[in-house]
């Protein structure tokens, strides 16, 4: 073996070992939330009841349930859960159940179906329009690395929930292994969903009835957002990105110099692209680490003169999140999560400042409605 080989290779098992270490530091209980999650239970006074539309290339476990395995489909599957919100939900935290399942303490399933793709495109893409519905809006989420189905779908529930958004609540659900030694094996996984999220996103782009649409995309799933963005330009199906009211990558475990790529091929949105990034990300420096040490677009450096000249010729909106508390502690990977309960302010902000770009930080301890502050000048 020579001695490049066993440089790559001790990299290798060092930054699995690293990565099962960190999982296990930062997991909040002993043991990961199985399928028993999504059984149906009553729901108790207080309870929030958030619908959540699902479309998944994961594979059902049985097809006519919604069980939903770490394999690939080869197709979209559909779904509907009804997540239930206990009372006392902390914003940025999922509730787990610790043993029995109580809808008054925990995140809990109080119904769910599966649909088919008419169904689906019925509840949230209905292809004619209609005078006594009123438009509605629709927030995509897209899930990141080590993620099983049941995480990724009371995740989609807690952001809907703690932004108060009022729309269609639709989770993109890709088929993470769930497994944080399986990064490349995630990695692939994404990319191979892009097709399939272009379907969903052209779905609901051309339905009369859906107004604003709105994409968050988390960690890995931020590659899988960009890729599927670059696809649709490469197509030249402009309408569908032009359809996109914001498109928002927390975290982006993205190479830095293939998402600048990826950017110039994209071009401006409007309003421009989000991208949530900070310098403490533990996450995205192992990523890096094992990706050769190069710099992920989640850890950009907002003071570094390079990143701001690049944000303003992309005409891109890079937010520095740094200041607030992530849940995930000392991994400073999760603050999306964090920052969902703060939208309705950030919303309340006057049109020309949210449409702004170039590199900003987020004042978290503003008493007023959140303040960004501009680190460079555009044109």
């Amino acid at each position: 073996m020579t001695l490049p080989n066993l440089a790559r290779d001790a990299r290798r098992y060092l930054g699995a070992a690293v990565v099962i270490m960190l999982a296990t530091a930062s997991s909040g209980c002993a043991t990961r939330p199985g399928p028993e999650v999504l059984t149906p239970v009553a729901s108790a006074p207080g309870v929030k009841q958030r619908p959540i539309y699902v479309t998944t290339t994961r594979k059902r476990a049985d097809p006519s349930d919604n069980i939903f395995t770490s394999d690939s489909a080869g197709t979209l599957n559909y779904a509907r859960f009804v997540v239930g919100i206990p009372p006392h939900h902390k914003q940025g935290q999922i509730e787990w159940p610790d043993g029995r399942t109580n809808s008054g303490v925990n995140f809990t399933t109080i119904e769910q179906a599966v649909l088919t793709d008419t169904e689906f495109r019925d509840a949230v893409a209905p292809s004619k329009p209609s005078r006594r519905v009123k438009k509605q809006n629709v927030l995509i989420f897209v899930h990141g690395f080590n993620n099983n189905f049941q995480e990724s779908l009371y995740r989609m529930a807690q952001i809907d929930t703690d932004a108060a958004f009022n729309g269609n609540a639709i989770l993109f659900a890709w088929p993470s292994k769930g497994d944080p030694t399986r990064y490349e094996e995630d990695k692939a996984a994404s990319v191979a969903s892009r097709d399939y999220l272009i379907e969903v996103l052209a779905t609901v782009a051309s339905s009369p009835q859906v107004g604003e649409i709105m994409v968050i995309a988390h960690s890995m799933g931020g590659m899988l957002v960009a890729e599927t963005l670059r696809e649709l330009r490469l197509q030249r199906r402009d309408r569908v990105i032009a359809r996109l009211s914001r498109v928002v990558l927390a975290s982006p475990d993205i190479d830095a110099q293939v998402f600048q790529s990826q950017v110039q091929t994209i071009g401006p949105l409007k309003p421009p692209m989000t991208v949530l990034v900070s310098k403490d990300d533990a996450a995205l420096k192992l990523s890096g680490f094992l990706s050769g040490s190069r710099v992920r677009a989640g850890a950009l450096d907002i003071d570094n003169p390079l990143v701001q000249q690049a944000a303003l010729q992309a005409k891109v909106q890079i937010i520095d999140i740094s200041e607030l508390k992530s849940p995930d502690g000392g991994m400073h990977h999760d603050r999306l999560f964090a920052l969902a309960a703060l939208y309705p302010r950030l919303q309340s902000q006057p049109a020309e400042e949210r449409q702004r770009y170039g590199t900003f930080l987020l004042d978290a301890a503003s008493a007023k409605p959140i303040e960004v502050i501009r680190h460079a000048t555009a044109d």
